[in-house]
């Protein structure tokens, strides 16, 4: 069986990436960090991932994301090949990796210096796994707006403030790929409907 820390992250590609603290940590104390790490998300994942669903738990955190094509990477590395975010990238494969650990790096300095504390903040390398049809994708989407119910932090996940949920469901303006999202559902009200069901997927956390 494939190491899930080990898995080949490929061009336009559906990948359920997950991560939690150290030891179980929690990683988020305040809303302050919750809304930090988005626009950590924001700033180095957007341009090398289109995000289609996240759930970010206090010692954990899941995205769903969609590796951008090999020709949006190669042109990318060419317009920012002077930017220091993109510095030393050889190819367009290294890209993914080094994006993803440069938000949790960035993340974790600033957390840590917050909160007096020193060492690693987030396990690495992070998990992933890749998403193989259209139902594993809807099945991974309702799994990861769920997750803050299945772990009894709120008893309403619809309510819960730092997942996609709300996002998908409103018209302001977002960086989640929203309408591909209600396309994979039909319409808004089947998402809703399909959000019912409950899903198990088969993750540590």
């Amino acid at each position: 069986m494939t190491d899930i820390r080990t898995t080949p992250i490929e061009a336009d590609r559906f990948y359920h990436i997950y991560n939690r603290g150290i030891n179980g940590e929690n990683i988020f104390k305040s809303d302050r960090n919750y809304l930090f790490f988005l626009n950590k998300m924001a700033e180095f994942i957007i341009p090398v991932c289109d995000v289609y669903a996240y759930c970010l738990m206090p010692n954990h955190f899941h995205l769903l994301v969609k590796i951008k094509s090999d020709v949006e990477l190669e042109s990318l590395v060419k317009v920012r090949n002077h930017d220091k975010a993109f510095a030393g990238l050889h190819s367009p494969q290294n890209i993914f990796s080094k994006q993803f650990a440069r938000i949790f790096n960035s993340y974790s300095q600033a957390f840590n210096k917050e909160n007096n504390r020193h060492g690693s903040l987030i396990e690495s390398p992070f998990k992933r796994k890749q998403i193989t049809s259209d139902e594993y994708l809807i099945n991974t989407i309702i799994y990861i707006h769920q997750n803050p119910q299945n772990h009894f932090i709120t008893s309403e996940f619809s309510k819960y403030n730092f997942s996609s949920y709300q996002s998908i469901l409103s018209h302001s303006k977002t960086l989640l790929k929203r309408n591909e999202v209600i396309e994979l559902f039909d319409n808004r009200e089947n998402f809703i409907i399909s959000h019912k069901k409950v899903i198990d997927l088969d993750c540590e956390f």
